[in-house]
């Protein structure tokens, strides 16, 4: 169902006959031009607050603050010489970073940036989200197979492996979420947020933020950019504009990644005072500013220790979140919310501490 955006008139909406399309048509550049802009911002700031964790200054040249900074790179990255390899096939070589760009854009169809006020309410709009993610998957494949490179090619099939080994303990962590919300709108998820989920479900908040993590390649899941690397990875033979989708892209990513963790997990559009879209603004960047500690703190991992961690990690926990979720739904639906997440919280704790005590760092059991 298509939801009406406020600042569109009710009479252009209802009597003008392209009233509807209008609508789509406003929405949809906004929502585009937004994201755009919003990449712009968040590359200076992580950029800034990696500089503050590094105990360096960060851009401060270019423009007052350094604001100008990531300006000055999207003209330098944009007037490069754009090259493709004779050998490629220039027609998927071509629509590689499209087909990878497009779904980020399209999943924030679905999400709720005020009361009602969304392009899209689905009643499977968890399900369309994840169906949006996986298609990323196909752009880094063909941009590996279309570049006639061997390097590009294992690259973009060890990215896609990663991609594919997150997504079901992923997918899984929005179980939890979906029984206690019993639907699977985002809207409905934001509504049903009297307390935020994340106090709810911290299991499902802790899998759904590290599998996130892989999903969009981000440390210290980026094996993509690790520099024992021969190059740098599926869009090696990229350049120019080509090159400067996929590096849009992957920031498109995180903030995606923020909007729906924030929407999901933190309530999104709801609070006292502010005004509802300053409120997930604010909340977005409360995560991606985790994400960029994230980056400036930890080291990163090794595709065995990165695919293990998916298979003999995530995966079992999402299980026992699930059922556990699912157990307290049925047999004590009475439960307080407050005594409901306290169990939650003391499955993940029980949980590390019994991987950690039982389990050596490659996943075989002590003893064994």
């Amino acid at each position: 169902m298509i939801t009406a955006f406020t600042f569109i008139p009710a009479s252009i909406r209802a009597d003008w006959p392209f009233g509807f399309w209008l609508h789509l048509l406003i929405f949809g550049i906004g929502i585009i031009l937004l994201l755009l802009s919003s990449v712009i911002i968040f590359i200076w700031f992580e950029r800034r607050l990696v500089g503050r964790f590094q105990l360096r200054p960060g851009p401060n040249r270019t423009g007052p603050f350094g604001l100008l900074q990531s300006v000055a790179d999207v003209i330098k990255i944009l007037t490069k010489e754009d090259i493709i390899p004779s050998r490629a096939d220039k027609l998927l070589f071509w629509i590689a970073p499209v087909i990878a760009f497009s779904p980020v854009v399209i999943m924030l169809a679905v999400v709720p940036i005020a009361g009602g006020a969304l392009l899209a309410d689905l009643n499977v709009a968890v399900l369309f989200v994840i169906a949006m993610s996986s298609i990323t998957s196909l752009g880094v494949f063909t941009a590996g197979f279309a570049s006639y490179n061997k390097y590009s090619l294992l690259s973009s099939m060890r990215v896609v492996a990663q991609f594919i080994s997150y997504e079901i303990p992923l997918i899984l962590s929005l179980a939890g979420v979906v029984i206690l919300t019993g639907s699977l709108s985002l809207d409905a998820m934001v509504k049903a947020q009297s307390v935020p989920f994340i106090f709810l479900q911290p299991t499902g908040f802790f899998i759904f933020f590290i599998a996130s993590l892989a999903e969009i390649s981000r440390s210290p899941f980026d094996l993509l950019e690790a520099d024992s690397e021969l190059v740098a990875g599926y869009n090696i033979e990229y350049s120019g504009m080509k090159f400067a989708t996929f590096y849009l892209t992957e920031y498109c990513e995180a903030i995606v990644l923020s909007t729906l963790t924030a929407t999901i997990f933190l309530g999104g559009w709801q609070g006292p005072w502010l005004p509802p879209f300053l409120w997930l603004l604010l909340k977005i960047g409360l995560v991606f500013s985790i994400i960029v500690w994230i980056r400036s703190t930890l080291s990163r991992l090794r595709i065995d220790q990165v695919m293990g961690f998916a298979w003999k990690f995530l995966l079992p926990l999402a299980v026992f979140n699930i059922l556990l979720t699912a157990a307290i739904t049925v047999f004590w639906p009475e439960l307080p919310a407050w005594m409901s997440g306290l169990f939650n919280l003391a499955l993940l704790l029980v949980y590390v501490l019994v991987r950690s005590r039982f389990f050596k760092p490659g996943g075989e059991a002590v003893g064994a």
